[in-house]
Order: C-alpha cells, then sequence, then structure tokens
C-alpha cells in the first residue's frame, strides 16, 4: 500500500512540473521591423485600364510572398488589399481567404499599444477597406506641379492577420530609397518603405 501511495504521489508531482513548464512557456519577443524598397508596380493608367499583380506581404515571414494563401497584405501602384472579406472587382487582385482586417488609427507608430478594443474592417465588393485616392486612404496627392504622393501623417493602419496575430504598420514612403524630399520626375515609383510592429504570440494584442 505504501509503494502504491508513493507512485501516485510521483506522479502527482510529475504531472504538476510538467504542466507548470507549460504555464511558464516565455513568450516570443515582439518584433519592430522596416520594409524598404518594396515594389508594386502596376500596369496600365493614365486613361488606360489598371492591372497586374499585386505584391503580397506575410507579417508571419517578415517578407513578400507569392503564396496563394500566406499573405496579410498587398499592394499594387497606390492601392493596398486586405487578405479579408471579397474580392471588390479589380482586375489582378488576389483571392481573399483569409480572415485579415485593419482598424485605420490616428496616431504614431510608438502611440498606438494595443490592437484590444479595435474594430477591423474588411475588402468588400467595389471597396478596398484601405480607401484608394488622394485624401482617402493612406496617401495624398500634391497634383500640379510637384505632383508627388506622400504619406497622410499620423494614419497607423493596425492589421489582424491571416494566423490571428496583430500587426501595426507606418507607410514612409511611395518613391524608391525612400528620399526625405521625394521628386516625382526623378525618383522612382512605386517602392514602399513602411515600418511594423509585429506580435507573434496568439491572441496577444500588446505591442510592448
Amino acid at each position: 500500500m505504501t509503494k502504491n501511495i508513493l507512485a501516485v504521489a510521483f506522479l502527482a508531482v510529475a504531472f504538476a512540473s510538467c504542466s507548470n513548464d507549460d504555464d511558464n512557456t516565455p513568450a516570443e519577443p515582439i518584433q519592430t521591423e522596416t520594409v524598404s524598397n518594396l515594389y508594386a508596380p502596376q500596369t496600365g493608367g493614365q486613361g488606360e485600364a489598371v492591372g497586374g499583380e499585386f505584391t503580397k506581404f506575410d507579417f508571419e515571414t517578415g517578407a513578400i510572398t507569392t503564396s496563394d494563401t500566406d499573405w496579410d497584405i498587398a499592394f499594387r501602384g497606390t492601392t493596398i488589399a486586405i487578405n479579408g472579406g471579397a474580392e471588390t472587382g479589380t482586375a489582378d487582385e488576389p483571392v481573399r481567404n483569409g480572415n485579415a482586417g485593419v482598424a485605420i488609427v490616428t496616431g504614431t507608430l510608438a502611440s498606438v499599444t494595443t490592437a484590444d478594443g479595435l474594430s477591423f474592417n474588411q475588402d468588400a465588393d467595389a471597396a478596398f477597406t484601405i480607401p484608394t485616392g488622394s485624401d482617402n486612404g493612406w496617401y495624398n496627392y500634391a497634383g500640379p506641379p510637384s505632383h508627388v504622393i506622400t504619406p497622410i501623417p499620423g494614419k497607423i493602419f493596425v492589421i489582424r492577420t491571416t494566423e490571428g496575430n496583430y500587426a501595426k504598420v507606418e507607410i514612409i514612403s511611395y518613391y524608391e530609397n525612400a528620399p526625405a524630399e521625394p521628386d516625382a520626375f526623378a525618383d522612382a515609383t512605386p517602392y514602399f518603405t513602411f515600418n511594423y510592429v509585429y506580435n507573434p504570440n496568439i491572441g496577444e494584442t500588446s505591442f510592448e
């Protein structure tokens, strides 16, 4: 009888030890990254039908991807798509097969500290959730004579990814090598530079 009691006690201690080890698994560190010169060309424009593949980006890998499923956000010209919702009807756009969403927040990258409590929207028929056009979504178009495209100050995009994680994004430039004073006639486009912070821990909404 004594041996049986000791065996049960040993198993209980061992199980508790394993459970505590699982509970104390350290969280993965939050990642702060800069993506430079993400090339996102389009065809057409200037009165011609716009087309061309979108350049897709995956926050889990921190890289451009050609995957049809493992992507979160995609770029073409000044248009940005999210892997969630419905196709908009735009030519050559990627199929939405994830549940990604975006919340557009006013602030700085540093001041947006959590995704908690935000409402996430998705692309829909005839409408990108990050609107296109000057002063509507992420950029301003200066018009003549400069024709410069610049990110709207204080515009932060909080992304719920296809894996259920969260990232926050600040677009820095639309021009190659992110010049401080871009020249629309000399600096190549469309080359996106953006900063982002990504929390790789499932269900965690904090960016700190």
